[in-house]
């Protein structure tokens, strides 16, 4: 074919050897209803190179891996086919836009469009929307403003300007009568509901931004105190999504034990009737405006952030002007305006889209084609790429964490205080830290998930949370296998009134019943829910079941027997007691130490005199010494599968080895494994392979490979899987990309705030007391093809494996998965032990 003969003149990822070559992290891209955004992190000392990479790239691409890219979208096409959350929001959708493109025009397409595509089209696409008038270079960080200018005038100021692209706005006509509708999948049931608004830079957008957080802030909204507080349904809440032409309010929600989705409709359109009746406190206006600029204030804290709301300005076609004022706009609003508003834009004007368990009776997928493997040329590089990395660049010298000088030590009573400034803004973080979880107490978790639900004797449940916002601070409390921490975050000026808050929350929490019986009622709810999701199925339950067997700390919840038998005395007990036990906290935020831990002295109750940390459930490793093939049952079209092999104990000396493995091997769109398996023969849509390095030092390394494909592909993938595995191939231009990718991302990355907290956090849990990277970075200079070939003979190949199924037993293969070990059909009983 004419695309076969073209791939033979492509160089497979040789974009993403560039940009890695550069030292670029996150390189990605995306495509929504108006906007397709390309994503680099770029180190300082590359602009010029990668400004003159992008120049080239987007000045005449020629598509030329074009029928095996055409098979990944096909897979992405079954996927969003496979996915209840995308026909959800797709039903919505098409019920708000039955004309507009937003709503009859979906990204990925149909799948009559993508049974015969044009390069043709795609041509003329290109032409038309990829022009300089049609788009804009957002960048934020550490750049010289006049210089940057200069560079991008000098390698895009020869694109010329053309035509502006011509798009006929289709108008809706208004939506007069409730509109329903049904979609069917195996997830848990739930709801979307949602209103048709005018777009982006209308007086509409702004009204709907202060109308959904009076009903939904996370925090002491309407929703979130009378219906989740209340635990009247599961997770409810609701979303503004502003677009050009139009925006959309949209609603959600799922039910409880026994209720309905009708029900959980009408428990949140009773919410926007209390909006309409003004049934919300004076107080709450002004401490949105205060939620919205705080977390302006986080959002502009990374580059991401920044440049992300020059692509919002730039692609609703808001000024910046504009877009800068919104705040002020916002201001400007009041409690009437509000109600005013929700009553003259609230009523029979909606779409309701039920998701209803059960099959889905109307699910197509586009059907494999036949795929003629292309040569992916791996060793040839382009003249362009050997110019564009031997291009000099001064170097940036890699700055290591060092934890005694980065982080500063004090004590509260007998509590241990780790401490780092936070030097950009007024913002503070506190965590109280205990090294225990659920399975050094099956209640634990659920105390904690009760804490939420209490109040105290002078302060109701509803009460707290409004207090918490009026602070502007924000409480969780999280509670894994082994940790439970606890997170205050807000402004520093309310640090002390935020600490004495939860203090006197944790101390004085008074006992509720009915809350509780409430929580156990979701529990299980939320037990049976997860038994439908396949993400949980796979990666938690079937990937534990591998490791562990029928004994692993996932499996280590209370029977819903000693569920239902625990008390409230109980709960609240732990609760009291929790900080009694050995912690440490950890603050990042503007305030001196020394005030920090005075401070402290005064608010924290429980600082002297601490319990040791009880023992806790050890689980054993299973040995994994012959090949096993478990396969579960589900509804889809996918065949999702893992691949895990078992290695050694964490060994942190091993630690440089395998990241340059992983890089060269099974990471990124340059590595060998997604080379092969996608670029090549286009036999998954997602498809990687990596050797674990544990958080616990207790715990093993393990080959882990994932394939996602169509059940039809299952054989051929898992057989391309599997050599790659046994043998690997072995290319020196991708192995001194690996290399030159390491190196870069070292150099440059950079580990502040209060991530070098959490750093410290992960090495002592490792047992190692130094930055981990400087291992690397010393090691690597040394290493070529053949510490690679060592690692992948020693640690990959010849390894017994695990093989990890899910999918339709209708449409899986039992004779291809035959060759891979003993086939066990395993229920939802047996991975998740309910």
């Amino acid at each position: 074919s004419i695309s076969g003969e073209a791939a033979k003149y492509a160089i497979a990822n040789e974009y993403d050897k560039m940009v890695t070559g550069l030292g670029a992290k996150g390189t990605n891209a995306y495509t929504s209803n108006e906007k397709t955004v390309y994503i680099n992190d770029i180190p300082s000392n590359q602009i010029e190179k990668w400004l003159k990479l992008e120049a080239e790239r987007f000045r005449y691409p020629v598509f030329r891996l074009f029928h095996t890219e055409l098979e990944a979208v096909y897979e992405e096409k079954n996927r969003s086919l496979d996915s209840d959350g995308s026909k959800l929001f797709q039903s919505l959708a098409d019920g708000l836009f039955p004309t507009h493109q937003y709503g009859q025009q979906t990204t990925i397409g149909t799948i009559e469009h993508l049974k015969n595509p044009s390069l043709t089209e795609i041509r003329k696409y290109f032409n038309k929307y990829y022009v300089p008038n049609n788009m804009a270079i957002c960048m934020s960080g550490d750049l010289d403003y006049d210089e940057t200018i200069i560079l991008i005038n000098k390698y895009w100021g020869t694109f010329e300007r053309k035509d502006d692209p011509t798009f006929e706005v289709i108008q809706e006509a208004p939506i007069t009568a409730p509109v329903y509708s049904e979609v069917y999948g195996p997830e848990a049931e739930r709801l979307f509901l949602g209103f048709r608004f005018e777009g982006a830079n209308t007086e509409d957008a702004k009204m709907l931004t202060m109308v959904d957080m009076v009903l939904s802030n996370s925090a002491a909204g309407l929703i979130d105190l009378n219906l989740n507080q209340a635990q009247e349904l599961i997770g409810g809440g609701c979303f503004p999504y502003v677009l050009e032409d139009y925006s959309m309010h949209g609603f959600y929600g799922s039910p409880k034990q026994g209720q309905t989705l009708e029900e959980v409709k009408d428990l949140l359109f009773a919410q926007i009737e209390e909006v309409k009746a003004g049934n919300f406190p004076d107080w709450l206006v002004g401490a949105i405006i205060s939620d919205l600029k705080l977390n302006q204030i986080k959002k502009l804290e990374s580059n991401s952030g920044r440049a992300n709301e020059f692509v919002d300005a730039f692609t609703l076609g808001i000024t910046w002007d504009d877009h800068q004022n919104e705040m002020a706009e916002l201001e400007k609003v009041t409690k009437q305006d509000i109600i005013d508003f929700a009553n003259a834009k609230y009523a029979d004007n909606y779409v309701v889209v039920y998701k209803r368990s059960g099959e889905d009776k109307s699910l197509l997928k586009v059907t494999k084609p036949a795929i003629t493997p292309v040569s992916v040329n791996r060793e040839d590089q382009s003249e362009f790429l050997v110019n564009l990395l031997a291009e000099e660049a001064a170097n940036i010298e890699p700055v290591f964490l060092n934890f005694e000088k980065d982080i500063q030590k004090s004590i509260v009573g007998d509590v241990e205080l780790y401490y780092k400034k936070n030097t950009e803004n007024k913002r503070f973080k506190l965590n109280y830290i205990l090294d225990m979880g659920k399975d050094h107490d099956t209640k634990l978790k659920l105390a904690v998930d009760y804490l939420k639900f209490l109040g105290t004797a002078d302060m109701s449940p509803a009460q707290k949370e409004e207090e918490f916002y009026k602070l502007g601070c924000d409480l969780t409390v999280n509670c894994g296998a082994e940790k439970v921490t606890i997170t205050l975050s807000g402004l520093a000026d309310k640090f002390d009134e935020s600490v004495a808050l939860f203090e006197n929350i944790l101390a004085g929490a008074v006992a509720d019943d009915e809350a509780l019986e409430n929580l156990k009622l979701s529990e299980l709810k939320g037990r049976n829910d997860a038994k439908l999701n396949k993400q949980i199925i796979l990666w938690r339950a079937m990937g534990s079941y591998a490791k562990y067997g029928d004994n692993s700390s996932f499996r280590n919840i209370l029977s819903e027997e000693d569920l239902n038998n625990v008390t409230s005395a109980e709960l609240v007990d732990l609760i009291h007691n929790l900080t009694s036990y050995e912690h440490k906290i950890m603050y990042y935020g503007p305030e001196q130490i020394n005030k920090v831990a005075s401070d402290l002295e005064k608010l924290h109750a429980n600082k002297s005199g601490l319990k040791m940390i009880p023992s806790k459930n050890e689980f054993i490793e299973q040995p994994m010494d012959k090949p096993m093939v478990y396969v579960v049952d589900y509804d889809m079209k996918q065949a999702e599968v893992m691949m895990l092999a078992k290695g050694a104990k964490l060994n942190m000396n091993e630690y440089p080895q395998i990241r340059f493995h992983n890089e060269y091997f099974g990471g990124g769109m340059s590595s060998i494994v997604f080379q092969e398996m996608r670029e090549s023969k286009a036999l998954a849509y997602s498809v990687y392979s990596t050797y674990t390095i544990p958080n616990d030092k207790d715990d093993s390394h393990y080959l882990m490979s994932y394939i996602g494909t169509q059940s039809d592909k299952l054989g051929e993938a898992m057989i391309g899987m599997n050599e790659l595995l046994e043998t690997m191939p072995e290319a020196e231009t991708n192995m001194a990309n690996a290399k030159e990718a390491i190196e870069q991302k070292i150099r440059t990355e950079r580990l502040t705030k209060s991530k070098v907290l959490t750093e410290y956090l992960k090495a002592e849990k490792i047992g190692v007391s130094h930055d981990i990277r400087k291992d690397m970075y010393d090691a690597l200079p040394a290493f070529d093809m053949n510490t690679l070939k060592d690692f992948h003979n020693s640690h990959i190949s010849g390894t017994n494996r695990v093989v990890m199924v899910l999918g339709s037993k209708e449409d899986l293969d039992l004779e291809v998965l035959k060759a891979y070990g003993e086939i066990v059909h395993l229920t939802l009983e047996d991975v998740f032990g309910y």
